[in-house]
C-alpha cells in the first residue's frame, strides 16, 4: 500500500502548550470537545493539565498529515480564544488559522499593548466586527494574540488590515483599503467563475 498522504513517521506527534485557562474549553463539557476534534480528525488527543501542554498523535498509519495539521490548527485556534464551534471551521481544507503576536510586534509594555488592542476591537467590538464582515473571516483578540481564521484570501486581508492598525493607522484609511480590496478580490472571483463557465460549457458543446 502506498504511503503517500499518511503522517511521516517524524511528524506524526505534534506538541503544543496551552494557556491553562483554556483547557477547559478544549476538552469540554464530560469530554465531548475533545472527543469530537479526534474523531474528526482521526488523531490521539492527550492532554496534561499539570502542565498545560498537549500532545497529538495520528490514530491510524492512515492518519493523513492534514489531518494532524489541522486538529493541531483547532487547539491553536482555541488558545487564542476562539470558541470551539469557530475554530471547527478549521477542519475544512479551504480554511487557514493566522496569529500575530502582539508582543513580538510591539514589546512587552502593557499599555502599549491595551492601546493596540483596543484598536483592533474598537468600541463595543465595531472595528472587529467590521473587518470580520468585509472580509469574512472570524478575529479573535485575546491576551497577547490576534487570530483569524478565514479562507486564505480573506484571512490575508485581515492580517494586512489588523497590521494596519497596529502601525498607528486611521480607521477611516484602513476600511478605504478593505472596501477597495474586497471590491477587486470580487471582481477576481467573478472572472474565475466566468472563466470556468465558459470552459464547461466549450467542453459540453
Amino acid at each position: 500500500m502506498s504511503s503517500a498522504g499518511r503522517v511521516p513517521q517524524g511528524l506524526r506527534r505534534v506538541y503544543l502548550n496551552v494557556r491553562p485557562e483554556r483547557l477547559g474549553v478544549l476538552i469540554g463539557e464530560g469530554g465531548k470537545t475533545l472527543r469530537d476534534l479526534e474523531n474528526r480528525t482521526q488523531t490521539i488527543v492527550s492532554v496534561d493539565s499539570l502542565n498545560s501542554s498537549v500532545v497529538i498523535e495520528a490514530a491510524t498509519p492512515e492518519t493523513p498529515i492534514e489531518m494532524v495539521l489541522r486538529a493541531s490548527d483547532f487547539i491553536k485556534a482555541i488558545d487564542a480564544g476562539f470558541s470551539p464551534e469557530r475554530a471547527l471551521r478549521l477542519l475544512d481544507e479551504d480554511m487557514v488559522l493566522i496569529i500575530i503576536n502582539l508582543k513580538e510586534v510591539i514589546g512587552d509594555s502593557q499599555s502599549h499593548l491595551y492601546r493596540v488592542k483596543a484598536r483592533v476591537i474598537g468600541e463595543e467590538g465595531k472595528v472587529r466586527t467590521n473587518i470580520e464582515q468585509l472580509t469574512g473571516t472570524y478575529i479573535s483578540v485575546y491576551d497577547d494574540l490576534v487570530a483569524i481564521i478565514g479562507d486564505y484570501e480573506g484571512a490575508y486581508l485581515a492580517r494586512e488590515a489588523i497590521e494596519m492598525l497596529i502601525q498607528g493607522r486611521e480607521h477611516s484609511t484602513v476600511y478605504r483599503f478593505l472596501n477597495k480590496k474586497v471590491r477587486e478580490l470580487k471582481r477576481k472571483r467573478l472572472t474565475e467563475y466566468w472563466k470556468k463557465d465558459f470552459s464547461t460549457k466549450e467542453v459540453k458543446s
